[in-house]
């Protein structure tokens, strides 16, 4: 990687799994994986890089801390005046809620997810949680706002009242109401939630790519367009993905009682 941000291998760790998976770690157990700049510039980084990288297919969004997903903004940083550094022009808060993000992004929560850390969980597709995990924006408590999209990104994740009660009251949703009203794919204990991530990333990473790209477009748009345009991007889709090379090789490989080599396009 070239021109990397200085928090990249410090605050911000990034590894490559079975060639297919990117691995994005938060690293600042001392501050709870709180947002600063350097985090905000290397996330703004990685994503840019993942998403650009042909060969990743899926990404893991994790801690290094077993006891804490992430504290959201680092309020040290707010209070010296340097609120601004905490997000990115392309990514916005901590340089990841705001960015477009075509591939599937899983997010690992160990431990509490508050304020900005469940506006980071609620920015990825799939959530991965420890059975003592705890989702939340409490920004109300403390006279502030949650704009990095936790208020308008989970009434879409949860039921509609169970969601408004949590932004009006700042109160959290405990692991288990959150995996019944279907915000978390999945809950084990906190030492299995990164593997268990990777297990869902590489059964993902088997999948075509170009066919989980498209297909992920169009689910993410559902609950915001209606049925006629649904109608019209779907067949567009469609039309990309049966002309593709892929489209050719997954028959012929199951014809053939072979892995599939999947190209991406």
């Amino acid at each position: 990687m070239s021109d990397q941000p200085e928090g990249l291998g410090v605050e911000v760790l990034y590894d490559v799994v079975d060639d297919h998976i990117g691995v994005v770690i938060l690293n600042r157990p001392d501050k709870r994986n709180a947002v600063n700049g350097r985090v905000a510039r290397a996330l703004d980084f990685l994503v840019k890089q993942i998403e650009a990288d042909d060969m990743i297919r899926v990404a893991v969004l994790a801690s290094s801390s077993p006891g804490v997903f992430s504290a959201g903004a680092d309020l040290s940083e707010v209070s010296a005046g340097r609120g601004a550094e905490l997000g990115t022009r392309d990514g916005g808060f901590a340089g990841f809620v705001d960015h477009p993000k075509v591939k599937p992004w899983i997010a690992a929560v160990t431990g509490p997810a508050l304020a900005g850390g469940c506006e980071l969980a609620l920015a990825c597709d799939l959530i991965v949680a420890s059975s003592d995990a705890r989702f939340g924006l409490p920004e109300v408590k403390r006279g502030l706002f949650a704009a990095a999209g936790g208020v308008h990104r989970l009434p879409r994740a949860l039921p509609r009242a169970v969601a408004l009660e949590m932004i009006a009251t700042g109160d959290p949703l405990d692991v288990a109401r959150a995996h019944a009203f279907g915000l978390v794919n999945h809950v084990v204990p906190n030492a299995d939630v990164r593997s268990r991530a990777l297990e869902l990333a590489r059964a993902i990473s088997v999948n075509a790519p170009l066919s989980v790209r498209e297909s992920l477009k169009l689910a993410r748009l559902s609950a915001e367009v209606s049925d006629d345009e649904m109608r019209k991007l779907s067949r567009k889709a469609a039309g990309i993905v049966m002309t593709s090379e892929d489209a050719r090789e997954g028959p012929l490989a199951f014809l053939e009682k072979r892995s599939p080599v999947w190209k991406g396009r």
